[in-house]
């Protein structure tokens, strides 16, 4: 095994898994006080409605940005998506309220309410509210057959993907209370290979499914996009994202996207107060109402 280091890897506390595993201490690691083996509300807190029909509850993660992009995109098309975005700070356990949990059990970021219904739709998992949407304003997901299937082939690779990202390799390589070679190494395999799959898809085609941006790429940009631009988990150099020249000139060619920019921001609650909207309720607010707009306020 060249490069090993075989004695770190002899000198490492084996585990014996027991017969039955229990919940007795937190597992360490940046995320350890809001996991837990078990669903459903931990308080009573009701969720804040605006006043247009959508309602977005989320937090500016990968799959936060999703959901924002696609609204802004609309919006940037001309479509009828005015709405509401509410902060959810998970690291306080917003996630876990009453009023969260009754729009998503599975109490994960985000979650859409969409109030123009007969009955308020709720819509949860980050791919069907990009499927959802889509469907509703007719727009980045086509309609004729083999565009459409080579789309929604995408959307669920990034969705079947992303999890290798974010709570595999992010985990190991970012969150995990100490670092460990065999999960590092067995999760960055994987992230190359698939960063791999999508620089050769991108060689041949300007975008995912080909020559129309679609929810795929709006998918998988907050993703493997932020990976290749240097912003996701400091890992560019460790993972040589450079390599991947197609991903590298996909990823780049999205973020001068207005829509795209103005979706990054929202629900953001951390990096540069200007590039923080922490809630969106009017296009106004991307100029009057970012963090660094309201701090000095704040601090009077």
């Amino acid at each position: 095994m060249p490069g090993r280091n075989l004695n770190a890897m002899n000198d490492s506390t084996e585990y014996t898994p027991p017969e039955v595993w229990t919940w007795e201490k937190e597992s360490g690691g940046k995320f350890a006080s809001i996991n837990r083996p078990i669903a459903g509300a931990t308080h009573d807190k009701e969720l804040p409605v605006g006043e247009h029909p959508l309602q977005l509850y989320s937090l500016a993660t990968p799959n936060g940005v999703k959901a924002t992009v696609m609204l802004e995109e609309l919006l940037e098309k001309g479509c009828d998506a005015e709405y509401d975005a509410w902060l959810i700070d998970i690291n306080e356990g917003d996630q876990f309220g009453s009023g969260f949990v009754e729009v998503n059990p599975n109490s994960k970021i985000p979650a859409l309410l969409d109030r123009s219904t007969t009955t308020p739709t709720r819509v949860f998992e980050s791919g069907s509210i990009l499927v959802y949407l889509a469907g509703k304003f007719g727009e980045f997901l086509p309609q004729e057959h083999d565009a459409r299937t080579e789309t929604m082939n995408w959307l669920f690779w990034q969705m079947g993907s992303a999890p290798y990202l974010g709570g595999g390799f992010g985990h190991f390589y970012a969150y995990a209370p100490e670092k460990m070679e065999y999960p590092i190494d067995r999760f960055a395999m994987e992230i190359k290979r698939q960063l791999d799959v999508l620089d050769r898809n991108l060689a041949e085609r300007e975008y995912l499914a080909g020559d129309q941006y679609t929810i795929a790429d709006i998918a998988t940009w907050p993703w493997y996009g932020a990976l290749a631009r240097g912003l996701l988990y400091e890992a560019a150099t460790f993972l040589q994202v450079q390599e991947y020249k197609n991903v590298v000139r996909w990823a780049e060619q999205i973020a001068e996207r207005p829509g795209a920019r103005r979706g990054r921001m929202v629900n953001r609650s951390w990096g540069e107060p200007s590039s923080q909207l922490r809630e969106r309720h009017a296009a106004s607010d991307f100029e009057t109402r970012t963090q660094d707009k309201l701090e000095p306020a704040e601090n009077d």
